[in-house]
C-alpha cells in the first residue's frame, strides 16, 4: 500500500467513523430524550476525568495540553497489564518492545530515543524513571495512566521532549476490600493476582497490598536446538501505607517490586522471519533477568492558601543477560553482561490551594506552583564478549575475549521551576512556565582484548556539565463550559552524555533541544455523552539524539536537525446506558531536515555513512488509529453480560535513518466477552485475533543476509480469566 493510498484510506475511515458516531448520537439523543420525558430517568453521561498532567489535579478537558487518560474502568475492562497495552488508546503514541520486557522505547509524535537517555519519561506516583529499563513493568493496583504529548520541559524538565507518562497508584480503601483473580491462556500462560486494602486505624492509617505471578512459553522456536527461546516469567508486588494524621496532612509509602526471568532475544534475519515468522536460528538460548525495587514516599499538606507536596523516590534495578550476540547457528560470539542502576530523586513543590486560586479582583484570579528537583543516578555495567577463533580475523586462530570491566556513569542534577495561570473573566487562562536545569555527568569507561589482537584498548575518564532553561506559554479559551480552545508554545531539553559501549569515536554525545507549537479544541456534546478533541502540532529539533546499533548493543549519537508535524483526533461516547464507543486517530509527518549530519548505519561502527537529510525519522508511524466499543447487558438484577471489541492500527515506519527497511502498515484486533456478578466475573479473550504477522522492531546488522535483525510481533493469543472480590 502506498503512502498516498494509506493516508486516503485513513482519512476516509476517520470521516466515516465521525459520521457514524454523530448519526448514532442523533438517534440516541432523540431516544433518550423521549425516554427521559416519559420516565424521568437521568441522562447517561461520561464521567469527568481528572488528571495530574500539570502536577495539579484538573479536568482533562480544561487543560491546554494533549493528554489521554486510561482510567481504572478501562484498565479493568481491557485487562491492561503494561504501558504498551495502555498506549494503544493514545493517538500518535507507540511503544516498541523487544521480547525482553525491559527493553522498550516509547515514541510520541515521532519523538523517541535510547533507554539510557529517554525522550519520553515515565513517572510512577511522581517519581521519574531516569533509565527506561525500569519504566516498563507490571501495572499493579493502578488507578490511572496518562499519556501527555508534546514537550513538558517547563514543569517536568529533562528528557520529556516527546512527552511524559504518569502512572498513579490506587489509594488504600476506607473500608476493607479484596479481590483474587486467575487466568490461563495458550502458550501455557498462567496469570494470578490478588489485592487487599482497608483501614488499619480508621480515618488515620490505611493499608494496600497487591501481588501476582505470570508466565508463558516462548512465541519463537529456535530451529537449531529445537527449543523456544523467548519465554517469560514474572513475580511482582506492591505495598502501600497511607497515614492521615489530620484532614490537611497525608503521608504515603509505596514499595513496588518486580522479578523478571525472561528468555533470550528472539532476533533473526529480517528477511527470514518475514517469510517464516517466529522461527530463528541461534546456537544456544540465553536469558535476560531483571529485578526492580522502587520505594516512594509522598507527603502532602493541603492548606487554606498554599499546598505542599514532597516526593522522595528510590529506584534500583539490576539486569543480567547472556545472549548469542551473532544471532546465528554458528557459535561465534557470546555476550555476558550485568547492569545496575540506582537513582534517588527528591521534589518539593508549593502551589496555590486546590480549587482555590488567589483572587486578584472580581475578574482576575491566579493559580501558581513552584518547586525544586534534585536527583542522583549511578549506573554500572560489566560486559564480556567471547569471540570464537577466526571471527575477528582470519589470522587469529585462538578464542578472544573482549572485556569491559568498568563502565561507570554518574549523574547529578538540580532543577527549579515555576508556573502561573492567570484566569480572566472565567473564560481565558493565560499560562506561563519556566524551568532551569543543571546536570553534571562523569564517566569512567574501559575496554580491552585478551589476548591482545592489535586493536587498541579504549579508556575514557571524563566529566561534563549541561544546563538549559525551558519556557512554556499557553492560552486557553473556555468558549462555553463544555468547549475549550487552546494554543501552547514550549521548549524541550535532553542533556548530552556518555555511551558505555560505542564505536571508537562515539563515547560522547551532545545535548538535544526542541521547540513545539500546538493548538487544539476540546469539546463535549449531547449532555456530556460525547467528547471530541482535535489537536495540531509542529516540533523542531536541534542535535537530535538517535539510538543506533553497535556490536555490543546500542549507543546514542547526534544526527543533526529534524522536524515533526501532525494532527490528532480523539472520540469517546456513551450514546446509551451500557454502550461505550471510543477511538482516536493521529497522523505524523517526520523528517530529518536538509543538512542533517551523516551518521553511522553499520552495527559494528565502521566508517560507512549516509546523508539522511529528507528521510523519515525511525519508529515514527505515519499514523496510529484505534477504535472500539463495549456493550453491557443486564440479564438479571445481579448479573451482567459484556462484550468488548478493539482495533489498533499503525502506519508504515522505518527501522533505520537511511530508510532502507520498514514495517508496512498493519492492524491488530482484540476481543473480550464475559459475565459479571456482584462479586465475581468470568471472561474469555483473544488478542491479535486474526494472527497478523508483523515485525515491530528491527535494526541493522551487516553480518546477516538481509543486513538487518528483527523480532516477530506477538502472535494470536487467547485465554480465560475469572475472579472474585470481597
Amino acid at each position: 500500500m502506498t503512502t498516498q493510498n494509506g493516508r486516503a484510506t485513513l482519512e476516509r475511515a476517520a470521516l466515516c467513523w465521525c459520521a457514524l458516531g454523530l448519526t448514532l448520537f442523533a438517534a440516541a439523543q432523540g431516544t433518550t430524550d423521549t425516554a427521559g420525558a416519559s420516565t424521568g430517568a437521568a441522562v447517561v453521561s461520561l464521567p469527568e476525568i481528572t488528571v495530574v498532567a500539570q502536577k495539579a489535579p484538573a479536568a482533562a478537558q480544561d487543560l491546554p495540553v494533549s493528554v489521554t487518560a486510561v482510567t481504572r474502568d478501562t484498565i479493568e475492562d481491557a485487562d491492561i497489564r503494561t504501558l504498551k497495552d495502555a498506549a494503544a488508546y493514545a493517538p500518535n503514541v507507540s511503544i516498541t518492545e523487544f521480547s525482553s520486557r525491559a527493553l522498550s522505547m516509547p515514541y510520541f509524535r515521532g519523538v523517541g530515543s535510547s533507554p539510557a537517555n529517554p525522550a519520553v519519561t515515565a513517572y510512577y506516583d511522581g517519581v521519574p524513571q531516569l533509565h527506561a529499563f525500569s519504566a516498563n513493568r507490571e501495572l499493579l493496583d493502578v488507578e490511572q495512566i496518562e499519556f501527555i504529548r508534546g514537550p513538558q520541559g517547563a514543569l517536568y524538565g529533562r528528557n520529556t521532549l516527546g512527552g511524559a507518562i504518569n502512572v498513579t497508584s490506587r489509594l488504600p480503601s476506607d473500608v476493607w476490600r479484596g479481590d483474587i483473580e486467575g487466568g490461563y491462556g495458550n502458550y501455557d500462560s498462567p496469570d494470578t493476582r490478588f489485592s487487599t486494602s482497608g483501614p488499619l486505624v480508621p480515618n488515620h492509617l490505611g493499608l494496600s497490598l497487591a501481588g501476582g505471578y505470570s508466565a508463558r512459553d516462548g512465541y519463537t522456536h529456535n530451529d537449531v536446538t529445537g527449543h523456544d527461546l523467548d519465554d517469560r516469567q514474572a513475580s511482582f508486588g506492591k505495598l502501600q501505607l497511607r497515614w492521615t494524621p489530620s484532614e490537611a496532612w497525608s503521608v504515603r509509602l509505596i514499595v513496588d517490586g518486580e522479578r523478571d526471568r525472561d528468555g533470550d532475544y528472539a532476533l533473526g534475519d529480517l528477511d527470514a522471519i518475514r517469510h517464516h515468522p517466529h522461527h530463528v536460528q541461534q546456537d544456544f538460548e540465553g536469558y535476560v533477568d531483571r529485578d526492580i525495587l522502587a520505594p516512594t514516599l509522598l507527603i502532602e499538606r493541603q492548606g487554606d492558601d498554599v499546598d505542599l507536596t514532597m516526593i522522595t523516590g528510590l529506584v534500583r534495578w539490576e539486569r543480567r543477560e547472556l545472549t548469542d550476540l551473532d544471532y546465528s547457528p554458528i557459535p561465534a560470539v557470546r555476550h555476558d553482561a550485568r547492569l545496575q542502576d540506582t537513582q534517588f530523586t527528591q521534589e518539593i513543590r508549593l502551589a496555590s490551594a486546590k480549587d482555590s486560586p488567589w483572587s486578584l479582583s472580581d475578574d482576575f484570579k491566579l493559580k501558581w506552583q513552584t518547586g525544586v528537583f534534585f536527583f542522583t543516578q549511578r549506573y554500572r555495567e560489566k560486559a564480556l564478549n567471547e569471540y570464537a577463533p577466526y571471527v575477528l580475523s582470519p589470522y587469529i586462530d585462538d578464542p578472544v575475549t573482549q572485556t569491559s570491566p568498568r563502565a561507570r556513569l554518574n549523574d547529578l542534577g538540580l532543577g527549579a521551576y515555576a508556573q502561573t495561570t492567570l484566569i480572566a473573566w472565567e473564560t481565558l487562562d493565560f499560562g506561563a512556565g519556566l524551568r532551569g536545569d543543571y546536570e553534571h555527568k562523569d564517566a569512567d569507561l574501559q575496554t580491552f582484548y585478551n589476548p591482545s589482537i592489535g586493536a587498541p584498548d579504549t579508556a575514557l575518564d571524563t566529566d561534563k556539565d549541561f544546563s538549559q532553561v525551558s519556557p512554556q506559554f499557553s492560552l486557553a479559551w473556555h468558549i462555553t463550559p463544555d468547549k475549550t480552545a487552546y494554543a501552547t508554545v514550549s521548549r524541550g531539553y535532553k542533556a548530552g552524555g556518555f555511551n558505555p559501549v560505542s564505536p571508537a569515536d562515539g563515547e560522547t554525545y551532545d545535548e538535544e533541544t526542541s521547540r513545539s507549537y500546538e493548538t487544539g479544541l476540546k469539546t463535549s456534546w449531547c449532555e456530556d455523552r460525547l467528547t471530541l478533541n482535535v489537536a495540531a502540532f509542529y516540533i523542531s529539533w536541534e542535535n537530535l539524539q538517535l539510538n543506533l546499533p553497535v556490536a555490543q548493543g546500542y549507543y546514542v549519537a547526534n544526527a543533526g536537525d529534524a522536524a515533526s508535524k501532525g494532527v490528532e483526533l480523539e472520540l469517546t461516547a456513551r450514546p446509551l446506558p451500557g454502550w461505550d464507543i471510543f477511538g482516536g486517530v493521529g497522523c505524523t509527518d517526520t523528517r530529518f531536515l536538509s543538512g542533517a549530519s551523516s551518521i553511522r548505519t553499520d552495527a559494528y561502527g565502521t566508517n560507512s555513512t549516509v546523508d539522511v537529510g529528507g528521510n523519515d525519522l525511525i519508529y515514527a508511524p505515519e499514523f496510529t488509529a484505534n477504535a472500539g466499543t463495549q456493550v453491557t447487558w443486564d440479564v438479571s438484577a445481579r448479573t451482567k453480560v459484556f462484550a468488548r471489541a478493539e482495533v489498533v492500527a499503525y502506519g508504515r515506519y522505518y527501522y533505520n535513518p537511511a530508510n532502507t527497511e520498514s514495517q508496512d502498515a498493519y492492524c491488530l484486533a482484540n476481543f473480550r466477552v464475559g459475565v459479571r456478578g456482584n462479586h465475581w466475573f468470568g471472561e474469555t479473550w483473544v488478542k491479535n485475533a486474526f494472527d497478523k504477522d508483523y515485525v515491530p522492531v528491527a535494526f541493522e546488522f551487516p553480518n546477516r543476509q538481509s543486513g538487518f535483525l528483527g523480532e516477530s510481533g506477538a502472535p494470536l493469543s487467547c485465554g480465560v480469566r475469572t475472579g472474585v472480590d470481597f
